[in-house]
């Protein structure tokens, strides 16, 4: 099962909420001290399955995960331009609902053998043979035409989280 499209109306309400928590107010555009606060930021989900959405975003919740990575041809492909620094987005659960806003802190390109124990963990993993295996199985399974090599570009993103939102229950 595929991760459900992030819910409109509640990243709206999401964002109203967040921009206040964090300080950020349309006033912010008009005397220039952000042009972040005016533009909802992207909402998208971790992982390819709802489950597997949940999953990550309770570790970003948790302070577990403060890391994402992606393969360069993934950007490309979707002629998407890769983050930077101070980009604020919408992390969504596998319901599509949103539950955190994270800012980009840093963004670098490295080859897949580069990808340290370090960004590993940062990633919610226990070990950098425990990332390497999973995210080559993600790779493998994305690259089916393409070669999956060692030297292969990721983009690695560390990320801060400004407002979560606790889940109700």
């Amino acid at each position: 099962m595929e991760t459900t499209p992030p819910v409109d109306e509640a990243i709206e309400l999401f964002w109203a909420e967040a921009r206040k928590v964090v300080g950020l107010t349309r006033l912010d555009v008009i005397v220039g001290t952000s042009d972040t606060a005016s533009l909802t930021p992207p909402a998208w989900s971790f992982g390819e399955t709802a489950e597997q959405a949940d999953e990550l975003v309770a570790l970003v919740l948790a302070g577990r995960r403060t890391a994402t990575s992606s393969a360069l041809w993934e950007w490309e492909a979707e002629d998407e331009d890769l983050p930077r620094p101070g980009d604020l987005a919408i992390v969504c659960d596998g319901a599509g609902l949103p539950r955190a806003l994270v800012r980009t802190d840093a963004v670098e390109v490295v080859p897949f053998d580069a990808v340290d124990a370090e960004h590993a963990r940062a990633e919610g993993e226990p070990s950098l043979d425990s990332w390497r295996r999973e995210y080559r199985d993600h790779l493998a399974a994305a690259v089916a035409p393409r070669q999956l090599a060692p030297d292969v570009p990721l983009v690695l993103e560390r990320f801060t989280v400004l407002h979560p939102r606790p889940r109700r229950t």
